[in-house]
């Protein structure tokens, strides 16, 4: 039991960066955008093609890194620009990714086993993998959270949250909203190809497909960090993230440890973000029998 939780933790930490780039978006910049399917393959893709060219496991993780960046450039220009919705703008390009990443790979897959990654330092310190994993999971989350947290207490950084609170507010105040919504989507996209580069190099291979329901667990993991941890001040909200992504990872061991199907994962985790959206609903029929209960007492 012990290491399936282990195992938990240490791939929760992963998905904590790729919730964060979620976060930045769809609760920042109030959009929601599909392009993080096609940019987490992306950046798993880029680290794995160049680490098995010889490349060093932390310049490939960083090239990933640069590549999700450029796909969130393009989905915010094809946005801003092109006037494209936000929605459609992201899932033309998670389609275009689709293509592009097959031909960064040259197949359906690439294999890391027996390859240098950046847990094999410390996993020839004499550490388990999966504890070598955990502890450079912390370092990039706390580390991401820290900048992060500093960033959106820039000039720039509150214009990109004000841009997602009030759009008009901020062009009035003679700020360029569509270099804000660029910016947001790099950042985002970039972080969203971190974790995929990490989770590659975590399982020793990366594949084409394993970005189809990304968005989804991202959602999740957002929502039950909020719900679970609160939304107190701004470096808490980005702690409860992290927390939230552990926490949905644990569920699913736990459940998938009870008989749970795998196959049925996806539809588990679609259930529990649609509920999740519907508390507030759910808050407001429960109001008035609320009420009419402490009328009786």
């Amino acid at each position: 039991m012990l290491d399936i939780l282990m195992g938990a933790i240490s791939l929760g930490l992963l998905w904590a960066v790729m919730t964060i780039g979620v976060f930045i978006t769809y609760r920042i910049l109030n959009i929601a955008d599909l392009t993080v399917e096609g940019s987490i393959a992306m950046g798993a893709a880029i680290a794995a093609q160049g680490i098995t060219m010889g490349m060093s496991p932390h310049a490939a993780t960083l090239l990933a890194l640069i590549g999700g960046m450029t796909a969130g450039l393009v989905t915010g220009l094809l946005h801003t620009q092109l006037k494209i919705p936000a929605l459609l703008s992201g899932i033309l390009t998670m389609i275009a990714l689709w293509s592009i990443n097959l031909r960064i790979m040259g197949k359906a897959n690439i294999s890391l086993l027996r390859m240098n990654t950046v847990y094999t330092q410390l996993e020839t310190l004499g550490l388990d993998k999966v504890y070598a994993v955990i502890i450079i999971g912390l370092i990039v989350v706390f580390a991401l959270i820290t900048c992060l947290y500093w960033f959106f207490g820039t000039e720039i950084g509150s214009a990109i949250r004000a841009t997602g609170s009030n759009p008009h507010m901020v062009r009035a105040q003679g700020i360029n909203t569509n270099t804000t919504i660029i910016l947001g989507l790099i950042i985002s996209n970039g972080l969203v190809a971190l974790s995929g580069a990490l989770i590659a190099q975590s399982q020793s291979y990366s594949d084409v497909q394993m970005g189809t329901g990304s968005i989804v667990i991202g959602l999740a993991s957002v929502i039950i960090g909020e719900v679970l941890f609160g939304k107190k001040n701004f470096y808490g909200r980005l702690i409860s993230l992290a927390l939230g992504a552990v926490t949905y990872r644990i569920i699913i061991a736990l459940v998938l440890k009870m008989g749970m199907p795998a196959n049925d994962l996806k539809l588990f985790t679609a259930i529990t973000v649609a509920v999740a959206l519907s508390l507030p609903v759910f808050k407001q029929y429960l109001l008035p029998l609320r009420k009419s209960y402490k009328g009786v007492e």
